[in-house]
């Protein structure tokens, strides 16, 4: 498969065309931003961790029947994906609270939120992603209401198989983001689940290792991604 022109490219990633129709190269870049683009930076290897992070999680998730566009990694920071339509909705699950939740609701920074707190937000950086409900998401015709309760469902499904897998290894997910798409007649997972759209935190001190430390300055992130990589992926991170 051969590498074609850019398709498009994000805060974080670029995304190629190929000689496929089918399939894309998506390449996990080094670069960082924030607070919608206002706070921006580099950092290296964060692509590779996101990307390494990113293929192990999608296999897991492949392996526990969630259908994702993962198909194998073309490089060590690029996959190739299936060529998705992307609903713009972004669906956010939380277990605690963290960041804006906390901003807007009256809840208490680490306070468990049990059963887990679904959100859904219009993926549009100009308007600042606001929240979505059914009717609003129905009216844009970005989804229907019977789509919209099965991505809530993978949604759910997929955080229990996150929560298994992460708790053993020593980390928290206090919340993630996630975006699907149509193939064909299917809704799958799309976009990439990593240190950038998850909030992990070690289990035991409650540190971030996530995107937090660059938003927030609160250290290293390069050696915060590594960390979370080698506890995903210990036989490729040493």
């Amino acid at each position: 498969m051969k590498k074609m022109e850019i398709l498009n490219s994000g805060k974080a990633k670029t995304v190629y065309k190929t000689d496929d129709p089918d399939l894309l190269v998506m390449e996990f870049r080094n670069s960082l931003t924030a607070f919608d683009g206002a706070k921006k930076s580099s950092v290296p290897k964060k692509g590779y961790y996101n990307a390494i992070i990113s293929k192990r999680i999608f296999g897991l998730l492949e392996e526990n029947n969630i259908k994702t566009h993962y198909k194998y990694m073309f490089s060590d920071n690029e996959m190739v994906v299936d060529a998705i339509e992307i609903i713009l909705v972004e669906v956010i699950v939380r277990n605690i609270a963290a960041g804006s939740i906390v901003k807007k609701y009256p809840f208490k920074q680490g306070q468990p939120l049990e059963p887990p707190v679904v959100v859904m937000d219009y993926k549009d950086d100009e308007r600042h992603d606001p929240m979505l409900n059914e009717d609003i998401a129905a009216a844009l015709g970005l989804a229907t209401k019977e789509e919209l309760a099965q991505i809530r469902k993978t949604a759910l499904i997929i955080n229990d198989i996150l929560i298994s897998f992460l708790e053993p290894r020593g980390l928290l997910i206090p919340d993630f983001k996630l975006e699907f798409g149509r193939r064909g007649n299917e809704i799958v997972l799309g976009d990439e689940i990593s240190c950038d759209t998850c909030r992990f935190w070690d289990k035991q001190t409650k540190n971030s290792l996530d995107k937090d430390i660059f938003r927030f300055d609160k250290g290293d992130l390069a050696s915060a991604y590594h960390e979370v990589a080698r506890r995903i992926v210990p036989e490729v991170i040493k």
